[in-house]
């Protein structure tokens, strides 16, 4: 499967507004104040309306290079009517306005936003494969997840119970004050 024309399903817009999941993270400058920004920024995106914002979670880095700082990551849901490679694109740009580099796979960075789940939607294509395929290995991303909507799944399994089997679920606590939709505190 290819995005390279207006016949692949990623870049179709659907029909009705369709429910996806975006996960953020950030390590480097003042993280808090970045995830709170790109809230902000997909609240004023065109074609999406933020429906949930998770608590935010503080983390140990998984994978990359030894002696990054801890990430502040949470979990957004949200509806679209943008294609989910147009949606993908919105992550990138945002993602760009905060000064994100592609140097170092699984490298500190001013900013991360993941597509996870885009309706029902299964995509191979390796310019956004759905659902995100570590997402269902990452307590980063379940946890805030499982907070925000408790009887969530994923790919038929509660996001609950994926992120207590996760590797990484040790690492994981939750902010206090990290409430505010669109204000993370640090």
């Amino acid at each position: 499967m290819s995005t390279t024309g207006p016949d692949s399903v990623l870049d179709r817009a659907p029909s009705a507004p369709v429910a996806a999941v975006l996960a953020l993270g950030a390590n480097l400058g003042d993280a808090a104040a970045t995830v709170a920004q790109a809230v902000r920024d997909l609240q004023d995106t065109s074609g999406l309306q933020v429906t949930g914002v998770s608590p935010v979670a503080r983390t140990g880095p998984v994978g990359g290079p030894e002696g990054q700082p801890d990430y502040l990551n949470l979990v957004l849901t949200v509806t679209t009517g943008l294609s989910p490679a147009a949606l993908l694109a919105v992550a990138q740009g945002i993602e760009e306005a905060h000064h994100r580099t592609r140097e170092v796979r699984w490298g500190p960075r001013t900013l991360d936003i993941d597509v996870i789940t885009y309706g029902d939607l299964v995509s191979g294509d390796p310019v956004l494969t759905l659902p995100h395929p570590r997402a269902h290995l990452r307590a980063f991303v379940l946890a805030p997840w499982s907070w925000l909507e408790p009887e969530a799944t994923l790919s038929g399994e509660r996001v609950a119970d994926l992120a207590a089997q996760a590797e990484d679920a040790g690492s994981v606590t939750r902010v206090p004050g990290g409430e505010e939709p669109g204000g993370p505190a640090s």
